[in-house]
């Protein structure tokens, strides 16, 4: 049978273009390697009694056209603001919590320096303004030709650690900020580029507001099977367990897809979901790919540093500087954060470069289970812990089992310096390395965005959502604007798809 389009890869962004598609009236197929649809953005059930965002874990830049137009409340996505935002414990007994509350705020601030409540406001300010420019940014289907004055552009393509020490100077309040600039990234905080991330993450608006984060209730996957439920219900077809093997091209056109069986479907366009090495460099012969094209696939940077950790604990974690583990406070629903300076994060990047992996880790942790019972058994929570720097490609050699349980032995013990009971409270330990991402979600390097979200990859310079070949287009987070849970690259798809092959999309 032969399609109006095929969408290689159910993830999050193969899902918008489908669901789009679909409710344009055109005959869609989706392809998925899986079992499950959703790629990174899925629900799992890694114990029973347990619901496990198993790799992405938070929400903020998933598009509000793409929640309002696919009328995805109405299909079970339900996303609610995180708050407190942010919770860093020190071992000598403080602590910064951060919220929504702005007399809070200050007066947690103002217990490091006084001097710091104004600064953070302005870095506050800052941020906030440079995500909403970026926002604008992924609005436009010309990001090369995304332009910003000088400032704001010295600012981008300037390093996290300039940035917010330009407001604020209590070493753990700017670690704090600097964080936003490292998640997923290969780099220091003191690494040119990196402020551009920061300002990536204060581009969602998903919850409502500029750049706040929060939880989808039921986990990540509910994002998706909303997703998958829009485009079933429009007439898309799924078949999952089907892997892709090569894109199908004759005369320079894209024309169908083969899987890995040798089945063969043919449709007027393709498109690929999954990242630029394995759309291009495996999915397509050689001789298929122009000279430029094929050089740019060559030098595309997409090693990842980032390592997944969920552990069941029988109990909350117990904090040091601010104890109590009876019923949850308001630091457990918040990002808690290892990382009490920027020298410390850097560190922990340069130990990865020299050593194979950081002796002391940057950690985000997350436990929805304090809002959101249902994805635990009573009593019980989930700690969501996302580690840098975990390179794919250690300097000590490839990954084995002994230096994944060396990597979870060193979260844990890191942990246990802030809360001492975590250790004996774990009832379950789920650990996704580089190359089990790689592996499990066909994330080449286990770079959670397709590639680096640096200067040279970034708006314009990443891969176009119409490619070299007629008939094939780029629908992941290769592509414009990138990655994190958007739906961006999706929709830009499905809108280039219609104006290219179809009349406009009617939605």
């Amino acid at each position: 049978m032969s399609y109006d389009a095929i969408v290689v890869g159910a993830g999050h962004n193969g899902l918008v273009a489908a669901a789009y598609l679909a409710k344009a009236g055109r005959r869609v197929l989706v392809l998925e390697r899986r079992d499950v649809l959703g790629g990174a953005a899925v629900s799992e059930a890694v114990w029973p009694g347990w619901t496990v965002s198993t790799a992405s874990y938070v929400c903020s830049l998933l598009h509000p056209r793409i929640i309002e137009e696919l009328r995805l409340r109405s299909y079970g996505y339900d996303a609610y603001p995180k708050d407190p935002s942010s919770f860093t414990p020190l071992q000598d007994g403080r602590s910064l919590l951060l919220g929504r509350d702005d007399a809070q705020n200050a007066s947690e601030i103002a217990r490091f320096d006084r001097d710091d409540v104004a600064g953070f406001a302005a870095f506050e300010k800052a941020a906030t303004a440079l995500g909403s420019q970026l926002f604008d940014a992924f609005e436009r289907d010309d990001p090369e030709n995304v332009c910003f004055d000088d400032a704001t552009h010295a600012t981008l393509y300037g390093s996290a650690a300039d940035f917010v020490e330009r407001y604020v100077k209590t070493p753990v309040v700017q670690a704090t900020l600097a964080t936003d600039g490292l998640i997923g990234t290969y780099a220091g905080p003191r690494d040119p580029g990196t402020a551009y991330v920061l300002a990536y993450h204060y581009a969602g608006r998903a919850l409502g507001s500029q750049g706040a984060w929060g939880f989808v209730r039921g986990g990540m996957g509910a994002i998706s099977r909303a997703l998958a439920l829009v485009a079933r219900i429009a007439g898309a077809t799924f078949a999952t367990n089907a892997t892709v093997a090569r894109i199908l091209v004759r005369d320079g056109r894209a024309y169908g897809v083969a899987l890995a069986d040798g089945t063969e479907f043919e449709a007027h366009v393709v498109l690929s979901g999954a990242d630029p090495i394995a759309t291009f460099g495996e999915m397509l012969a050689p001789s298929d790919l122009p000279a430029d094209l094929a050089a740019r696939v060559a030098d595309w940077q997409i090693e990842g540093c980032s390592l997944k950790l969920n552990l069941a604990l029988g109990e909350l974690p117990n904090f040091t500087a601010r104890p109590g583990n009876r019923d949850s406070q308001a630091h457990h629903r918040a990002t808690i954060h290892v990382a009490p300076s920027i020298d410390y994060l850097q560190n922990a990047h340069d130990d990865a470069r020299t050593l194979g992996a950081s002796r002391e880790p940057m950690l985000e942790c997350f436990m929805q289970t304090p809002t959101d019972p249902s994805l635990a058994p009573p009593g019980k929570h989930l700690l969501s812990i996302f580690a840098q720097y975990y390179p794919y490609h250690r300097i000590d050699g490839p990954w084995t089992q002994a230096q994944r349980d060396a990597a979870q032995t060193t979260i844990v013990d890191t942990l246990a310096k802030y809360a001492p009971n975590i250790p004996d409270s774990i009832e379950g330990s789920q650990l996704l390395a580089a190359p089990d991402l790689e592996e499990r979600f066909g994330l080449h390097g286990g770079h959670i965005f397709h590639g680096e979200l640096l200067p040279g990859q970034i708006l314009g310079e990443r891969f176009s959502t119409r490619t070299p070949i007629a008939g094939l287009y780029l629908c992941g987070s290769g592509a414009s604007p990138g990655g994190c849970v958007s739906g961006i690259p999706g929709l830009r798809a499905a809108r280039a798809v219609a104006v290219d092959t179809f009349a406009p999309l009617p939605i």
